[in-house]
């Protein structure tokens, strides 16, 4: 049986790889295939040599960016051990993940320069900060340039193991982040061990049969539009690197829809990674108000996962390109593959229906089988290739990966109903976790910073429906007798402690929030009042 690593892979794919094709495009910065490989290994053998350890833990502190992508390369090469970190994340937010990961190496952009200032005496166990972007770091830092371009460029005469690890940090349901734990070799396996189903392109059975089916496929272009932090956008960069092919990421710090459709027409993209309706709803205004202006014929697919993504918008899209593939992904980080749908031209799919993906299963909370067509609600499962669990949570781990009738599951907490023709309607992900615009916020975070106020006795947190944002946060407060805060006030309180897309958009007061005896609240009668006192 084959095992897989991703330092072999891109070994691999590197050596039969055309040098002067293009590898990264960002913004009018080019990498070609042989500048990708020589840094990548470049900065694999200096981090090593400067006292990295197989399995150490290295934070990845950037936006979108070439030097992203060359030093996750780096990292798989050197078996050291991927941290996803949330540039939009507050000084102690920040803190808290660096030292929760254990990271000994932390690459960041220049522009945050100042944050790893504030934080790095706080984090002892960091012996590398390599800074990207400058010409003069921060004292004790590293330039990243003189790193990746010092050095032959060969590859690392290094024995890799497929359990070497990629950390991907996700909100827990307390609202801490939680590093869920892949292998190499179960994360390729699950994402289809370079084969697309959908595009009729079989699994590889080893790695020398898969660089030879590479040369004779054509190379994918995959623009990323989420960024690169998040799992989303992390995987289809990393598809891009394992199949020999072009990432391209936009230069714009914030997304924006002319920028991402001029990519796509200029680099003729094949495959576009987005968010639901808040990448996709601008990107068809904009196909709409400038007819004939960007050419999206190159793209096959456009894949979304994470947050509603609505069937009107779908078909705008298609009617632009009617070849395209829209797939809906239903996974997780701790859970790929629970469900997908997919619309063409010739299949139209409602929102929030997919079909259960193979190895799943839906269980009640005490991990009883629903039967499709009860009308039971229930989590959906999935089995086969996992991760390992929560990096030191054994409690959540064994909460979130049970063992039921002598088989391991993920159940991330996904609530859904499985039809009778096995179809699954999502009813909602996690009991209260609001997804804005592709970040995951859970209330119980906002909400404490929010009662830290000195005006607020208590607060609630709900996510609304909005058309830009997916889910609006919305925070319902409890002020202090006698008290009347501005909410203005509150807002800006907040942003000293959270980051900016944690922040409510909406705060509204309220005499009581009405919890139960128990203390327990009730989302959906504060959810209720929030809409009704925004729709007057």
């Amino acid at each position: 049986m084959t095992h897989w690593n991703y330092g072999d892979i891109l070994d691999a794919v590197a050596a039969v790889t055309p040098h002067d094709r293009l590898a990264l495009i960002h913004g009018e910065r080019t990498t070609s295939w042989g500048e990708f490989d020589r840094h990548s290994n470049n900065l694999a053998r200096a981090m090593l040599a400067n006292g990295a350890e197989a399995g150490d833990k290295i934070g990845f502190y950037m936006r979108n960016c070439p030097e992203y992508s060359e030093a996750i390369a780096a990292a798989f090469k050197a078996r050291l051990t991927h941290v996803n970190v949330n540039f939009r994340y507050v000084a102690a937010e920040l803190i808290y993940l660096l030292d929760n990961s254990d990271a000994v190496i932390v690459v960041y952009a220049a522009e945050f320069a100042d944050q790893v200032a504030q934080i790095r005496e706080q984090l002892p166990l960091v012996r590398q900060w390599i800074e990207v972007g400058t010409e003069e770091p921060l004292e004790e830092s590293i330039r990243y340039a003189g790193l990746a371009d010092t050095g032959d460029g060969t590859p690392l005469d290094i024995e890799r193991s497929p359990d070497d690890l990629l950390f991907l940090y996700t909100g827990g349901t307390t609202g801490m982040p939680k590093g869920v734990m892949w292998r190499h070799d179960d994360l390729w396996q699950v994402l289809g061990a370079g084969g697309n189903p959908r595009l009729d392109i079989p699994a590889s059975s080893d790695l020398p049969a898969y660089v030879e089916r590479l040369g004779r496929e054509p190379a994918p272009v995959n623009l990323p539009l989420p960024p690169i932090m998040h799992g989303t956008g992390l995987l289809s960069s990393i598809g891009a690197m394992t199949h020999g092919g072009t990432c391209v990421t936009l230069a714009s710090p914030s997304f924006d829809a002319t920028e991402a459709l001029t990519a796509i027409a200029r680099h003729h993209v094949t495959a576009c990674t987005i968010v639901g309706d808040a990448f996709a709803r601008p990107m068809l205004d904009a196909l709409d108000a400038e007819q004939g202006r960007f050419d999206i014929s190159s793209l096959r697919i456009v894949s979304s996962s994470g947050v509603m993504w609505t069937t009107e918008v779908k078909a705008g899209l298609l009617r632009h390109n009617p070849e395209l593939f829209l797939v809906d992904g239903f996974s997780s980080s701790e859970a790929i593959g629970l469900g997908s749908s997919v619309m063409t031209r010739s299949e139209t799919i409602e929102v929030a229906s997919f079909t259960l993906g193979p190895n799943c299963q839906v269980f009640t909370e005490d991990h009883q089988r629903v039967v499709p067509g009860s009308n039971e609600a229930g989590m959906v499962a999935v089995t086969g290739f996992l991760p390992v669990g929560y990096y030191k949570d054994e409690e959540k781990t064994a909460a979130t990966f049970p063992i039921i009738d002598g088989v391991r599951y993920s159940i991330p907490g996904d609530w859904v109903r499985i039809e009778a023709d096995g179809k699954l309607t999502l009813l909602g992900r996690g009991s209260t976790c609001i997804n804005t615009a592709g970040e995951k916020v859970f209330p119980e975070e906002v909400e404490e910073v929010l009662k830290s106020h000195e005006l607020i006795s208590d607060a609630l947190v709900v996510g609304l429906p909005d058309p830009k944002w997916g889910q609006a946060i919305t925070a319902v407060v409890q002020p202090v007798p006698g008290e009347q805060p501005d909410p203005e006030d509150i807002r800006e309180f907040a942003r000293q402690l959270l980051a900016g897309y944690k922040v409510p958009k909406q705060i509204l007061l309220k005499t009581d929030l009405e919890r139960a005896p128990n203390g327990k609240a009730d989302y959906a009668l504060i959810r209720d009042f929030a809409a009704a006192a925004l729709s007057r």
